[in-house]
């Protein structure tokens, strides 16, 4: 069984990626233990409208992305995966609070395929580069860098000021990817869900999940999964 994917959602712009990050990661069968900020249920109503009152579940999530991303008529006409289940089953949604350090992500002695935080703020950014642990997702980060696991970050910022710079740095040098959200267009996007899925596709590349959503450089085919 594939071990679970830690998710952080902090409050900088781009709350759409995180929602079709998580779309993606049921999709594939994946367990998430799910960490949302204040800030970032704050980018969610003003980005989509979307009220996340209490702790998410995977239905809230699932509606969520049912009605936000998938609504006829809206503007990111995302393409449909759902004719494509992963055989592993539909993923579920584990929430945590920010300041819950009973959670098991919080110790090392937890094991994950790695972690996300789509998209990250400049801020939460900030307290990794320093080890400034001050909430679960700070905590749960930090374990991913002691334990040498995957840990991407997707800044959505510009410009960039001499001390993010340097943040990028010192956690690259930790061993964290810093994967901004920067999408390409050798692929020939013709929607918004074209350019988001073009980031989602990387981050799921990076930590290993197979998915449906991006043209490969150099394929023939237009859309080339990753083989796990």
């Amino acid at each position: 069984m594939p071990l679970p994917v830690v998710v952080a959602v902090t409050g900088a712009s781009g709350s759409a990626y995180a929602l079709r990050l998580l779309e993606m990661l049921l999709h594939s069968g994946r367990q998430v233990e799910l960490i949302i900020s204040g800030a970032a249920r704050q980018v969610f109503h003003h980005e989509l409208g979307l009220d996340l009152v209490g702790t998410p579940t995977t239905e809230t999530i699932e509606s969520a992305v049912a009605s936000c991303l998938h609504a006829p008529g809206n503007a990111w006409q995302f393409r449909s995966v759902s004719g494509q289940a992963s055989a592993a089953g539909r993923g579920t949604i584990r929430s945590w609070s920010i300041h819950d350090y009973n959670a098991g992500i919080a110790s090392g002695s937890f094991l994950t395929a790695g972690m996300v935080i789509c998209p990250c703020s400049m801020g939460t950014l900030s307290a990794i580069a320093t080890g400034a642990s001050s909430n679960l997702i700070h905590r749960a980060a930090d374990v991913h860098l002691k334990e040498r696991r995957p840990l991407l970050l997707m800044p959505r910022e510009t410009p960039l000021s001499v001390i993010q710079l340097a943040n990028m740095t010192t956690v690259t040098q930790a061993g964290a990817t810093v994967l901004p959200a920067m999408p390409g267009f050798y692929h020939r996007p013709s929607t918004l869900g074209d350019v988001i899925d073009f980031i989602v596709a990387r981050i799921l590349d990076h930590i290993r999940v197979p998915h449906p959503l991006a043209r490969r450089w150099g394929a023939d085919a237009a859309v080339t999964p990753l083989i796990e």
